[in-house]
């Protein structure tokens, strides 16, 4: 057996030897997850057993009712939807205030939103913050798919993630993070080329086979169950920080006894220029000295037995009074008889001669403590959710309110989810950073990618990494949280009305024609655009045409003053990275344009308006 055999089978046996006692270590934590799974799915009569199994408690005598009034799945649907209009949007700041860098800032910006288009964003968001709301920690994995596919997004749920302790606050206070996943042996094979034993693995996975996406989303598609998958093995990632011994950090990953690679951390994504996890946590509430979150299932929990309680207490006592108990003289009728068929209205009751005839107890009334905690319990799932009814509002008010109070209602209600929702646009603006990070490292030479423009159409853009200077990343205003599409198009409105967006002249300008329209919900309508822009656009696709070599050539149309500056700004913006080639093809066409406006020019002054050739 060789030197290399046996530190290979070592390594394999000392990385999988630590993913299991982070296991154990973390058991505790999984039996609470599992807990709030359940609960949301309405198995609310189960609880974790000295051994950290989830046990289901019975019944304390055979005639007690256990239904489920399920008021937890609602309200996180209710959170849910609140999140999703989360604005995910971010701008990248420019380095500096010249022109370049604000050019560049721009392209970045546009790369990130190509990348979350590419990548489904919006179904990815949703899914990460249903598994927020259900363990109270998501983790988002942020790694290069390659030239043809480039950064590649993924979900990865807290079941797979383990920290080397879990008294850090988040990843930048571990050392090494493991990450664990089951995957089919013939995709390990693929991925890694290495032939490793199958079995039966145990995943916790989330099923969207009902469909996601874009608006149609509703926390209801989601289901999260637990499958026993056979020809599977688990695929351990150990992420190390570098340390002295590894200056780029380690990445080692083993499946079953078969080490499936061993070398440096594949990403220099981290700021300055290191190397780090290729993860971004999310954590629905912080825990102090955590390094998961909690979730606000685990408050509405103790409440929610209560309220299953209450509720099935109060069903008996109405049983009893519907049905009645009754009492009879022990020997006086036959007792069988009535147990089996009841007491049904025109009942002939026969009884012992001499015996005290059977009777109903009185079992009073309902006592007004059932409601009372009832509807103190309901108060108490709003309170801890965040997620409030304005009907009640609306009832308890008498619907005397004005359009200013329930604005301020509406505010008040959805800056107690503030905290949560700031943690959704931090993992949003980490991840951003990683994103343009890949593109920086992994796009040495001229890389072409489809951007949407300003007008919604798909463009043609080419970029250089060594361009993506800035990732200093900001995101949206959270007005969208307060904001309705309604209270939008009012504003749209009244600007409008006081000519706020009229220019110079009085008029409005066919720039912020297009933006009424997409504001009022109508998008690009009719297709209307900007000349401007869209001559910008043109020039810009000559650039990267002019970058490859290629002659785009001067059409009779073109704005040949917005053309020229926009090929200046090219020529100096690429002037360290632009080949001597591209450099002489942009300087040419430049000439071309000057040319031929002057010849134009000339035509128009005699009067035949058609330029010589060129």
């Amino acid at each position: 057996m060789s030197i290399t055999t046996v530190y290979e089978e070592d390594l394999v046996k000392e990385v999988t030897a630590d993913f299991q006692n982070r296991r154990e270590m973390r058991r505790n934590i999984e039996s609470k997850w599992l807990l709030n799974i359940n609960f949301m799915l309405g198995n609310q009569y189960s609880g974790i057993s000295p051994g950290g199994d989830i046990v289901d408690y019975g019944k304390q005598y055979y005639w007690q009712e256990r239904e489920v009034f399920n008021h937890i799945a609602p309200l996180i649907e209710t959170r849910l939807a609140k999140f999703a209009r989360v604005n995910c949007s971010v701008n990248v700041r420019p380095a500096t205030a010249e022109e370049n860098d604000v050019r560049i800032a721009k392209l970045s910006t546009k790369l990130i939103e190509a990348t979350q288009r590419e990548n489904n964003f919006i179904r990815l968001s949703n899914e990460a913050n249903y598994w927020a709301e259900l363990t109270g920690t998501v983790f988002y994995k942020i790694v290069w798919g390659g030239d043809s596919e480039g950064v590649r997004l993924a979900v990865c749920p807290p079941y797979e993630i383990y920290p080397d302790t879990l008294g850090a606050s988040g990843l930048q206070e571990c050392r090494s993070l493991i990450h664990a996943r089951a995957y089919p042996v013939e995709t390990i094979r693929e991925i890694w080329g290495k032939e490793v034993k199958g079995g039966s693995v145990s995943v916790i996975n989330m099923d969207t086979s009902e469909g996601i996406g874009g608006n149609g989303y509703t926390a209801s598609n989601f289901k999260v169950f637990s499958d026993e998958k056979k020809g599977y093995a688990v695929v351990i990632e150990r992420y190390e920080l570098p340390t002295e011994r590894y200056p780029e950090g380690r990445l080692v990953i083993v499946a079953g006894d078969a080490l499936l690679y061993e070398g440096s951390l594949p990403y220099v994504n981290g700021g300055g220029g290191t190397r780090t996890f290729p993860f971004v946590r999310q954590a629905s509430l912080e825990q102090p000295a955590s390094f998961y979150g909690i979730s606000i299932i685990e408050r509405l929990i103790p409440v929610q037995r209560a309220y299953n309680a209450v509720k099935n207490r109060k069903h008996e006592f109405l049983n009893r009074l519907a049905a009645g108990v009754m009492m009879v003289e022990d020997g006086s009728i036959d007792v069988d008889s009535l147990e089996e068929e009841g007491l049904s209205p025109g009942k002939l009751l026969v009884y012992r001669r001499g015996a005290t005839p059977p009777g109903l107890m009185n079992a009073g009334s309902v006592p007004t403590e059932f409601r009372d905690e009832e509807d103190r319990l309901l108060a108490e799932f709003i309170n801890i959710s965040g997620a409030s009814n304005l009907n009640d509002v609306m009832v308890s008010s008498s619907g005397q309110l004005s359009g200013y109070a329930l604005s301020l209602i509406i505010e008040q209600d959805y800056s107690r989810l503030n905290v949560t929702t700031e943690n959704i646009r931090n993992a949003v603006r980490e991840m951003a950073a990683q994103i343009l990070r890949l593109y920086r490292q992994f796009s040495p030479s001229t890389r072409m990618m489809r951007v949407s423009g300003e007008n919604g159409e798909l463009e043609v853009v080419s970029f250089e990494g060594s361009q993506l200077t800035s990732d200093d990343i900001v995101t949206e205003a959270d007005a969208e949280m307060v904001e309705t599409p309604a209270t939008r198009k009012t504003m749209v409105f009244d600007l409008l009305k006081y000519g706020l967006l009229n220019d110079a002249t009085g008029s409005i300008s066919e720039y912020n024609k297009v933006k009424v329209l997409e504001m009022l919900g109508f998008g690009n309508w009719e297709s209307a655009r900007s000349r401007d822009e869209l001559h910008l656009k043109k020039a810009a696709i000559e650039n990267a045409e002019m970058a490859e070599g290629k002659d785009p050539g001067i059409e009779e149309f073109d704005d040949h003053d917005l053309h020229v500056g926009e090929h200046i700004a090219a020529l100096i913006a690429g002037r360290d990275s632009l080949s001597e080639e591209a450099k002489t093809q942009l300087n040419r066409h430049i000439k071309q344009h000057k040319v031929y406006k002057r010849l134009t020019a000339e035509a128009e002054a005699v009067g035949t308006g058609v330029p010589r050739q060129i």
